[in-house]
């Protein structure tokens, strides 16, 4: 059926067109002919509300329904999906939101990090595996937001000797916050990939090159430090001891929110039937066009955020004239497709660090805590997953309340801290004990090795955080 027929038929334009187009392959092969598929797609334009449990049109009845105001009955699961949490002291609004995701009817199993705090929908430091769907506010604004750490050859004692030095190379070889860029932009092949498997990714093509190789607001970071191995670890290649490295905190950048907000706002859009407490956990079935496109535009902002990365550790690695011994990297705010109990799941890990069996991650603190390197255990209640951080104690609102730089500054001091620019909202008060934090979870993985920072570097005071 060509698109002018589906429009003589009066299908609106937009999710119900699309909706039509994606169902016709389906009408085709359970032996409907043409006429008849006319006919039935009648009858679900006149009464979308008779049509919402169709094996073949109940997209479009549903896509139909959300376009003209007339919602489905929301339906939540008989018994919510089971979760298990770790972590004694999470608080209550995080817990109440992850038992609220497991009501959604594509629920399958959840897991709540013990870094866990609210977020939009899903809270951060939540892992939810759904069947068939994804949602995108259960991968976060800051789509693939990951972790890199490098390891290098410079002595470690170069980081106090040479303190002057690292601190100018920090602060000329990075960029931070909302609009940040670099004039002349970096070069990488991730720009080559095919940015048109959406149109919305078209568009942004332009932004992501001139923002390649930059850091965001808010909790993201680059900052130098102590590397310390005290046992042999075979896969890092390198012998115990003490070396200089630096690691980094950052996303997708202004491409990553863009895609997700436009997704977002697709889903809430296809599920107008969702109670306050769930409607921003819509989401866009994975066999719909919608669905599609949202899963190649986050694959690309996956690739874009580990471009990212590898810009920022080469750009460093080349001004500072070392060799990089070793580098390992992770992302949270995704969601990948994974056998669990023999079922293909799409497991959401927003603000979680996958933790398969011998998969290394890495787990930062605060500006002045250590980050640990980890190795996975593969445990099957937390969908293999682990926390991202160390997770928050209050909002940033409370933070600026509650804290001044002359609180802070001695505990910079006393941590052997060299702060080059950061939000007071991002101080280690508002932070959990990251050591409080690594025992909670210490089921789900094991430590390989610490990261303790020496020079950081944020987001001046004043930049809208990116979540």
């Amino acid at each position: 059926m060509k698109a002018k027929e589906i429009n003589e038929l009066g299908v609106p334009r937009g999710e119900p067109f699309r909706a039509v187009q994606s169902s016709l392959g389906a009408a085709r092969a359970a032996g409907l002919d043409m006429e008849a598929t006319r006919t039935l797609l009648r009858q679900v334009l006149a009464q979308p509300d008779a049509y919402f449990e169709h094996p073949i049109f109940g997209e479009v009845a549903t896509a139909l329904a959300a376009h003209t105001g007339r919602a489905a009955p929301f339906v939540e699961r008989e018994q919510p999906a089971p979760f298990r949490q770790w972590g004694s002291d999470l608080d209550e609004s995080s817990v109440n939101q992850m038992a609220a995701a497991c009501r959604l009817p594509i629920s399958v199993q959840g897991a709540l990090m013990p870094d866990a705090h609210v977020g939009y929908g899903l809270p951060i430091g939540g892992v939810l595996a759904t069947e068939g769907a994804v949602i995108p506010y259960a991968v976060g604004v800051d789509i693939a937001c990951r972790m890199r750490v490098t390891v290098t050859d410079i002595p470690v004692d170069h980081l106090q000797a040479e303190k002057r030095r690292l601190s100018d190379v920090l602060q000329r070889e990075t960029r931070f916050g909302t609009g940040a860029v670099f004039h002349k932009p970096n070069d990488h092949e991730v720009m080559e990939a095919d940015w048109d498997v959406t149109r919305l990714t078209a568009s942004l093509k332009a932004k992501a090159r001139a923002q390649l190789g930059t850091s965001g607001s808010g909790n993201h970071f680059v900052e130098f430090g102590e590397f310390v191995l005290e046992q042999p670890a075979p896969e890092l290649n390198l012998a115990p001891g003490r070396y200089l490295a630096f690691m980094s905190h950052s996303g997708s950048r202004g491409s990553g929110a863009a895609v997700a907000d436009f997704f977002c706002k697709l889903a809430q859009a296809e599920h107008p039937e969702l109670p306050q407490e769930l409607a921003r956990l819509a989401w866009l079935s994975l066999d719909s066009q919608g669905g599609q496109d949202y899963w190649a535009a986050m694959e690309l902002m996956g690739h874009y955020a580990a471009a990212n990365h590898e810009v920022i550790h080469r750009n460093l690695v080349r001004a500072l004239g070392c060799r990089s011994l070793f580098s390992v990297e992770n992302h949270h705010n995704f969601a990948w497709k994974e056998q669990h109990g023999g079922r293909e799941l799409i497991v959401h890990r927003k603000g979680a660090t996958p933790a398969g069996r011998g998969v290394l991650g890495v787990i930062p603190g605060s500006m002045a805590s250590p980050a640990f390197l980890v190795r996975g255990k593969g445990e099957p209640d937390s969908l293999q997953s682990a926390s991202h951080g160390a997770g928050r104690v209050m909002s940033r609102t409370q933070a600026l309340k509650t804290f001044k730089w002359a609180q802070v500054k001695p505990l910079l001091d006393q941590a052997g801290v060299t702060l080059l620019s950061a939000g007071l909202d991002e101080n280690p008060g508002v932070y959990k004990n990251i050591h409080e934090v690594m025992a909670a979870q210490s089921d789900l993985v094991e430590t390989v090795a610490r990261f303790e920072p020496r020079i950081v570097k944020m987001a001046d005071a004043g930049e809208r955080p990116e979540d």
